[in-house]
């Protein structure tokens, strides 16, 4: 008993003896930084920026502006010491707004407020709103906007086509931005598109006229042949050039299939000497705009339940390029499959499910008419021996 009530005393002195310590932190210094001067207001699309010189105090934190925005919420942005302007944003308005300012300093003392009010230029959601243009492509559109804030846009494209909608969800924070809207049918549709900020703004859903996406087709496969003197070589042991565009995809179950090529360095001059160059003739003149492309699947003594996607000897990273005579080539992109792995090689299944679909890329733009392609392979997952691939699949406007 005698002990258990030493413990009890020993505990209320101790809480007691930090309650004395915190008070007197807290009360060590109350007295409130100066106010701050303002300099400068200059209007932004949809905000403003405060420019300021701050009070002479040596314990200045920072510099808070406080106001409720459009939406009737109450915010507040802070700007460091070090800087002598704050920046209001997110306002979808061009009435005045009242700003709150103040000064804290280390023991969190607030200065007196100062206000400023100014009137913010139209939001730049509206701006990006009147920059859209959309032209068709193949397959589908191309959207572009300029969004002069570089702040998150979210543009809400409306497809209606034969009474059906569907919205299309882009972001971005770049200055200028293009996308490219796929896997619509070649049919005449409407499209319309509504701006919204990060914050909420909004504008309303804008009729942007109808427009018909360009026939997008598979390229067929069966005209294609090997350039083999411009060519590594690809026909090691079970594997052949020939099998990356056979339209049969490694399955990760059984090597019965086998379709994939095999390059070793022991049939390619003693090692891998990057790149390492497919060229295939179309036999056919076409144009292109997207590909898919799969690796290996089939893990040779490897583990049962895992393929071997995003292993050491599977293609990982590739150029393209195109031509009418195999002399002369145009670049048309380069291209980087990833490395899902984490250090210990373990791999998502997303990632697993992902390569198993393949991988989908896409040009810039729609390619000029062509006749021979080079893959030019880049790099692999690290092996020094061998690379391999299973199918490339290309999409576009066939035998132009």
């Amino acid at each position: 008993m005698k002990k258990t009530f030493i413990l009890f005393s020993t505990l209320i002195l101790c809480v007691v003896t930090l309650s004395l310590s915190c008070s007197q932190t807290d009360d060590g210094d109350t007295t409130p930084p100066g106010e701050l001067n303002v300099i400068s207001t200059t209007p932004t699309n949809g905000g403003g920026i405060i420019s300021y010189e701050l009070p002479t105090d040596l314990d200045i934190l920072y510099v808070t502006a406080e106001y409720t925005n459009s939406n009737g919420e109450n915010i507040s942005r802070v700007s460091s010491k070090y800087n002598t302007d704050i920046e209001v944003s997110g306002l979808n308005q061009t009435t005045p707004i009242t700003i709150q300012l103040y000064v804290v300093d280390e023991s969190y003392n607030r200065s007196t407020p100062v206000e400023v009010e100014f009137t913010p230029l139209p939001s730049f959601i509206y701006l990006v709103q009147e920059s859209i243009e959309i032209v068709p492509d193949l397959g589908g559109v191309k959207i572009s906007w300029d969004n002069i804030e570089s702040k998150t846009v979210f543009v809400f494209l409306h497809i209606m086509n034969a009474g059906e909608e569907e919205v299309r969800i882009l972001s971005s924070n770049n200055e200028e931005e293009t996308r490219f809207v796929r896997g619509l049918e070649s049919a005449e549709m409407n499209f319309a598109t509504r701006i919204e900020d990060f914050e909420g703004n909004t504008t309303t859903l804008e009729d942007k006229g109808n427009f018909t996406p360009l026939f997008e087709q598979e390229i067929d496969k069966s005209t294609w042949s090997l350039v083999g003197n411009l060519s590594v070589d690809g026909n090691a042991w079970e594997g052949e050039t020939a099998n990356f565009w056979d339209n049969v995809v490694d399955t990760a179950a059984s090597g019965n299939d086998d379709s994939y090529f095999i390059i070793w360095r022991d049939q390619n001059g003693g090692s891998l000497n990057w790149p390492l160059d497919i060229v295939v003739d179309m036999n056919k003149n076409i144009k292109i705009h997207r590909f898919t492309v799969w690796q290996r699947a089939y893990w040779y003594n490897g583990p049962a339940d895992l393929p071997y996607y995003y292993q050491e000897e599977n293609i990982k990273q590739f150029d393209l390029y195109s031509s009418n005579d195999a002399q002369e080539w145009t670049f048309l992109g380069s291209y980087d499959i990833g490395d899902p792995r984490d250090g210990e090689g373990n791999i998502p299944n997303t990632s697993l499910e992902a390569a198993a679909s393949g991988h989908d890329f896409e040009l810039e733009g729609v390619s000029e008419a062509f006749r021979y392609l080079k893959i030019s392979i880049t790099a692999n997952y690290g092996s020094e021996t061998y690379v391999h691939g299973s199918e490339i699949t290309l999409f576009g406007l066939d035998n132009l």
